[in-house]
């Protein structure tokens, strides 16, 4: 068994660390030359993972499809802002035998699809494999450090989902199915936004009321918009929903929580987004997550909030205030 991962970032440069772990073959694809330089000559990403050694069993390439060649499994793990580029450059390339995961946490903004849609809109044209989504609480350093994790996939080939279960999970890293894939691609992409009114929250001193308040409101206004879109609601409390949240909303390594730091202590969007090389999902999250909201009719006033915040300037404590003045309901 050989496997792609496409995406030289933290979280591909983790997963391909645990494939080899695992005993897998792995081809990992580099976009930046200077990284995929560095990774060949010292078997490390000093940039987005530093301080871990990459296995004998990955090998890097530079060459989109040089690195999925006679593979089996191929994993995505670029922003979701790239994915369509991504796609369109691999579907000529690809096999009914092969089967892609999305590893993605995201909407893309222009048409509001999942990462799958995405897939499945460019890939049919040309060959259709199979497509899974792979999500749940996992900081691409501690799936390095081989720290114990727990993800979901999912697809609506169930047989084919247990397969890939058994051939990718690991005593250290365990994977549940699921046939959820709406649900389990809505929560991983919403959790961010989130995340980020945890960061606001925590650096204003808000307090622990104020951020398991928002949690809890967050993950009920992400069902609710995740059950209009077909989604089971049961999906929302399990790894993909609840078990992310919580993690993005209260780990120190998160990126989206960190955006919310900077914004609490005043700090512009822009000026945190020039100091980051990784993406923060959220950010472009947040405008995909309100317009999904209009048009199917859902009501999500953190959403509303945190869009106030970071697109047009609204200070984080008047944000507070609208949540806390609205009209009086039951939960």
């Amino acid at each position: 068994m050989i496997a792609s991962v496409i995406g030289g970032g933290s979280w591909g440069s983790a997963f391909a660390i645990h494939l080899a772990r695992s005993g897998m073959r792995t081809n990992l694809w580099i976009r930046e030359t200077d990284i995929f330089e560095t990774a060949v000559r010292q078997r490390e990403n000093p940039v987005f993972l530093a301080g871990f050694k990459f296995p004998a069993e990955v090998t890097f390439h530079h060459d989109l499809e040089d690195a999925v060649r006679s593979t089996d499994l191929i994993f995505i793990a670029v922003p979701s802002q790239f994915c369509r580029k991504i796609f369109l450059r691999l579907a000529p390339h690809l096999t009914e035998k092969q089967a892609v995961i999305s590893l993605t946490k995201g909407i893309e903004k222009r048409t509001l699809l999942r990462m799958s849609e995405v897939m499945d809109e460019v890939f049919t044209p040309h060959v259709r494999p199979r497509i899974g989504v792979l999500s749940g609480p996992s900081f691409s350093k501690e799936v390095a450090q081989g720290h114990p994790t727990a993800l979901v996939l999912a697809a609506e080939d169930a047989p084919w989902s247990r397969k890939i279960q058994h051939l990718v999970s690991s005593p250290s890293l365990r994977i549940y199915t699921s046939r959820d894939v709406v649900g389990v691609e809505i929560a991983g992409a919403l959790k961010n936004v989130i995340a980020i009114a945890a960061g606001i929250n925590d650096s204003l001193h808000f307090g622990d009321n104020a951020r398991a308040a928002m949690m809890t409101r967050g993950l009920a206004e992400i069902t609710r918009l995740g059950i209009k879109l077909g989604a089971r609601r049961e999906t929302f409390l399990g790894l993909a929903g609840i078990g992310d949240l919580v993690l993005t909303c209260t780990g120190r390594l998160s990126r989206n929580r960190h955006v919310g730091a900077e914004l609490g202590q005043g700090r512009s969007l822009s000026s945190i987004i020039a100091g980051m090389r990784m993406v923060a999902e959220g950010i472009a999250t947040t405008l995909s997550a309100r317009r999904l909201a209009f048009r199917e009719g859902v009501e999500m006033p953190i959403f509303e909030q945190v869009y106030e915040i970071l697109y047009h300037k609204k200070e984080p404590g008047k944000a507070l205030a609208a949540l806390m003045s609205r009209t009086l309901k039951g939960e």
